[in-house]
């Protein structure tokens, strides 16, 4: 018991050491202290509250925000700001009541670049907690226009601001917003930018903003980028060859556009595209979430269409491949990361709810298909 608390004593002092610096008159010996807290902070989550609780956040964002230090400084503030998020939901807690998001977005309107990206890093790891209220985005009418005059700066700061849009669109409301200051027309282009993660953030942006919208879903089917149909780009994110991310994400941007009524049911990128890509979500080869989000994305394309539902029946063994929802993990030695079937064992009622889900919505209108379900029921499944 001593020795921790003579260890705790030590890390508070070395703490109390990094935050007394931020106050040194010599501006160089700030940049420096700021620089050594980044360091000291990267993966240690002590150290990090520990700075929070000293008082370090309200005296790095006065440093961020005033017009006389240097820009390497206040780059070097929104980067430690951005690394004490990446901490505990107190962390971010702490940091959204000293005032850090106006602080931040007021930052992305000095000129220099290197400081724009790190406020946006930082900006996206606070909105992408779940304890962030997102309304704070949208409290200052002149920050979402701002935001998509930055789109064009690079690729990251593409990366960061459709992430944070997409983790910030939560109602209708919202997507009216992002709707009216041009979303559509300024994110279209990043779907074919040489970065992965900018094509990503896009795609992920698409499916928020279209689902169970009529009017971004009616305006997305007449989108062309690079003289392509906006949903044929999405078609070709959903080949096999495709990261699994990419292709569920594009597989669901069509399935809301289909819902609202943009897309026909029986259109050629729904039967033969996005419904068996769908199917090929469910199979056992997939991660659980993935499993989850493709039967739950599946029962939601076809729950209003009886042919979809007929067809989703005879493909791939889907009815089969449903039961093993119900008996996982299968087998336990298959999975050999004891974490991952920690975390699997876990949330496995997930995965049964998205197979009941399914199979409501598969049996909703075809007497057929509700036999056939409950024939691969009653020989596969074994109650646990």
């Amino acid at each position: 018991a001593r020795l921790y608390t003579q260890g705790v004593k030590e890390v508070t002092a070395t703490s109390r050491h990094y935050v007394d610096r931020l106050f040194d008159p010599d501006p160089q010996k700030v940049l420096q202290g700021v620089i050594d807290m980044k360091n000291a902070v990267i993966g240690n989550n002590k150290q990090k509250a520990n700075l929070i609780v000293l008082g370090a956040v309200p005296r790095l964002l006065y440093l961020l925000q005033q017009g006389s230090s240097s820009s390497e400084l206040r780059a070097e503030c929104a980067v430690v700001l951005g690394s004490l998020a990446m901490g505990t939901e107190n962390n971010i807690k702490s940091l959204v009541d000293c005032h850090i998001i106006p602080a931040l977005l007021q930052g992305l309107l000095c000129p220099d670049l290197i400081f724009i990206e790190a406020c946006l890093r930082c900006l996206r790891t606070v909105f992408i907690s779940p304890v962030t209220p997102v309304q704070l985005l949208y409290t200052d009418p002149t920050v979402i226009p701002h935001l998509m005059s930055l789109l064009s700066r690079s690729q990251r700061t593409q990366e960061y601001i459709t992430q944070i849009f997409s983790h910030c669109c939560k109602t209708p409301e919202h997507q009216t917003v992002l709707f009216n200051h041009g979303a559509i027309q300024n994110i279209a282009p990043l779907l074919i930018s040489p970065s992965y993660k900018v094509r990503m953030q896009a795609l992920k942006c698409f499916s928020v903003l279209a689902y169970e919208n009529t009017q971004v879903s009616m305006t997305l089917v007449n989108v062309l980028v690079d003289e392509e149909l906006l949903s044929q780009v999405f078609v070709r994110m959903m080949q096999r060859d495709q990261p699994i991310d990419m292709q569920l994400t594009a597989a669901k941007c069509l399935t809301y556009m289909c819902r609202a009524g943009a897309i026909r049911t029986d259109d050629s990128c729904i039967v033969l595209k996005t419904l068996p890509c769908l199917v090929r979500m469910c199979s056992k080869e997939r991660l659980l979430e993935e499993r989850v989000e493709g039967a739950e994305t599946l029962a939601y394309l076809m729950e209003p269409d009886v042919e979809l539902q007929r067809i989703a029946s005879v493909t791939d063994h889907l009815v089969a491949m449903l039961a093993d929802y119900f008996k996982y993990p299968s087998s336990v030695s298959a999975i050999t990361d004891i974490k991952r079937l920690d975390h699997d064992l876990k949330h496995a009622h997930e995965l049964r709810q998205a197979a009941f889900k399914l199979y409501a919505s598969l049996g909703s209108n075809d007497e057929d298909i509700r036999k056939k379900v409950a024939f691969t029921q009653q020989y596969t499944h074994t109650p646990t």
